[in-house]
Order: structure tokens, then C-alpha cells, then sequence
């Protein structure tokens, strides 16, 4: 019986441990899609800044660009 209640204690340890591990990952993945999220706004709103603004200095079309055979 002893034997068997050290095989109950270690399934549990490892259970908790498990439970930790998810419960950690879970944190991390909400984390990095939260992240995620705040990177894709800020591209959104670059992209139509740079929509409204062509005429930026130093920022040409490739349209524009002379061939390097030039």
C-alpha cells in the first residue's frame, strides 16, 4: 500500500508541475499575441501614413527609380 501512495504523490507532483508548465505558456502566448496585435496596428497606420503621403522626401516609386544599367 505504501508503494502505492508514493506512485499517487508522484503523479500528482507531476500533474501540478504540468499544470504550472501550461498554465506559464498559456501566459506567454496571450503576451505574445497582444504583441502581435500592437505591431499589425502600428503597420496598419504606417502603411496609410505613407498612402496619404507620397511626396516624402527621399521616398521614391520604384516606378520612379532609373534602372542600375543607367
Amino acid at each position: 500500500m505504501q508503494r502505492d501512495d508514493e506512485r499517487f504523490e508522484g503523479f500528482e507532483s507531476k500533474l501540478a508541475f504540468q499544470e504550472d508548465t501550461i498554465q506559464q505558456l498559456n501566459d506567454a502566448l496571450v503576451q505574445q499575441q497582444s504583441r502581435i496585435d500592437q505591431l499589425e496596428a502600428s503597420l496598419r497606420s504606417l502603411l496609410e501614413r505613407i498612402d496619404d503621403e507620397p511626396d516624402v522626401p527621399g521616398m521614391t516609386s520604384p516606378a520612379d527609380e532609373r534602372p542600375p544599367h543607367y
